[in-house]
């Protein structure tokens, strides 16, 4: 389908992001979930997580910028037929790139269903 306006798009990351448990969200430290519309790189690529995941956090960490989260717009807009499809799309991206922060691997998300 065709890219959702950016605003659109956001509320739609912002009301994934609101729908993670709150003990959870307290977890995340040090982390910026940001809108693009593709990466350059892998245009194909849904979502992506960069930095350092709490479980390779030692005693060395601190003063580092933020992790990123990054949700592609246009990338997830190609992949789904419908504004329905796109909301679950968004959703499962986002639990997706959270997860990477928590050290879940992407075997075992698969796994689990969050492909």
């Amino acid at each position: 389908m065709k890219p959702l306006p950016r605003a659109v798009f956001e509320a739609l990351v912002a009301d994934a992001l609101d729908a993670v448990p709150a003990d959870l969200m307290a977890l995340l430290d040090n982390v910026v979930v940001l809108v693009e519309d593709r990466n350059e790189d892998e245009p194909e690529l849904l979502g992506l997580y960069e930095g350092h995941a709490l479980t390779e956090r030692g005693w060395q960490y601190g003063g580092d910028l933020p992790d990123r989260i990054m949700i592609y717009r246009e990338a997830i807009c190609e992949i789904c037929s419908t504004a329905e499809e796109v909301v679950e799309e968004v959703t499962v991206t986002v639990v997706h790139e959270i997860a990477h922060h928590f050290g879940i691997s992407e075997e075992r998300l698969h796994q689990l269903g969050w492909g």
